[in-house]
Parts: structure tokens; sequence; C-alpha cells
């Protein structure tokens, strides 16, 4: 049985329990599938400064360096060191190719089971519908897309639900969904452990469904967090942009 908890204050434990840090390393191993393939599993390291720069090292499990990514909250930068290319753009661009929308935040949050764009200003308790698994479940309209789009005499609203663990409130799911677009981002959180000072999901599944569908397994294998790292990715000159055209 749960006690009934108002919007503004499961908002405020949700952000009470999450993952605090100022710089957080991790390494992964990756399971992915696009569109239907499966990708060779690799491994990843990820370097972040909290709100700011995250940058990722992609290695085969063999330990071959495949290629690093260096994000911040309005740039993306990726050398590919197999084929020796490059990529310099933003969200904006990437988006605009995946018809998706994801930005720091949302990346940030969702790789380690935190919140992205709540707030308990605009935070309503939905109807508790898992009585069975004693779940709170949350849900707001997306903060960005406040102003509501008429389609006939139906409004819809892009909204982001979250489930909670009534323990401890941590986020067990995360599931944006933009009805119009038929477009849906979920992940779900798992495998909950105390390591190193650090309490996280070790397990984080993620699934897209935008113009393109994508499947993300994480297993985290470390976790450590306010070790100062270095956030830098630097590409050798003879490397080749790849040049990509932007859909209009």
């Amino acid at each position: 049985h749960l006690d009934f908890k108002t919007a503004k204050a499961l908002s405020r434990y949700v952000k009470e329990n999450e993952l605090k840090f100022d710089w957080l390393y991790a390494k992964a191993n990756v399971e992915a599938n696009l569109d239907g393939k499966d990708e060779e599993p690799f491994d990843i390291k990820l370097n972040i400064k909290k709100d700011s720069a995250m940058l990722v090292s992609i290695r085969y499990i063999l330990g071959l360096e495949v290629a690093k990514v260096l994000i911040t909250r309005d740039s993306i930068k990726f050398v590919n060191y197999i084929n020796k290319t490059y990529f310099k753009g933003d969200f904006n661009y990437i988006n605009s190719l995946l018809n998706a929308e994801i930005d720091f935040e949302l990346l940030q949050a969702v790789l380690f089971g935190d919140s992205a764009e709540f707030s308990d200003d605009d935070a309503k308790l939905k109807p508790v519908t898992d009585r069975q698994n004693c779940r709170y479940l949350l849900s707001t309209v997306r903060k960005r897309k406040l102003k509501r789009i008429q389609s006939g005499e139906e409004l819809k609203d892009d909204l982001q639900t979250l489930t909670l663990n009534p323990e401890n409130f941590k986020i067990l799911r995360n599931e944006f969904i933009e009805p119009l677009n038929n477009r849906r981002f979920i992940s779900n959180y798992s495998n909950f452990t105390l390591k190193d000072s650090v309490f996280a999901p070790y397990r984080v599944d993620i699934d897209i469904v935008a113009q393109k569908k994508a499947t993300l397994k994480i297993e985290y294998v470390r976790i450590e967090k306010n070790t100062k790292q270095k956030l830098s990715l630097n590409i050798p000159s003879k490397y080749d942009e790849i040049q990509i055209q932007q859909k209009k």
C-alpha cells in the first residue's frame, strides 16, 4: 500500500535522491541494436563534468579504440579512428538527422537514472495504476513544449512520466512521449548497487522510437565521482570531415 504524496513532495524527493556529483567517471559494456541490426558489442568510458561536458571513449572488447565523442551543451565533436574521419556539429543538427529531440541535459540524466526537465512546479501525480508493484508515477508536460498544439478538438501534449521506487524514490523508468510525432524515448533502470560510495543503477536499458529505432543495453562495471578529468578531443590534421547534408 502506498501512502499518498503530493506531486510537489515526490518531485522534491526525486531531486534529493539523485546521483550528485561535480565530476563523474564510468566504464560500461554496451550492446546496441540500430533499426533491427545488432552492432558489435563495445566498451565505453565516460568522463563527465556536471551540466557542462562529457567525453565518451568507445572501444571494441579487444581494446582497440574506435572513436571518441566530446559533447557540450552546444556542440558535438566526433572522431572515428578507424575511418580517419571526424564530425563537428550540434544537437540541432543531430536531431534533424534522427528526427529526435535530445539535448545535453537529457543525455546526462538518462545515463544514470536522474530526472531531466522535471520541476515540482508543473509535476502532476498520476493515479497509481501499478498497485501490484507499489510504485509512484509522476508526469509532466515537457517544459520546452508547454505551448499546446491543437489537433482538431483534441489537445495533445508531450509528456514525461517517471516511475519511482517508493523506498528510495529512485527512478525505475523514465518515459518521454510525443503523441503527434509518434516518438518515444524510454529508459529502464535496474541492478541498483552501492559501490565506492556511489548508489546508482548499474543496468540501463534505453529504447528510442523515432524516425530510426535504437536500443541500448548499458552494463556499468565502474562508477566513480568527483575525480577531476581531462575533457578534450584532438582531431588529427589529416582526418577528413564527415559531410552530411542536413534535412530541410
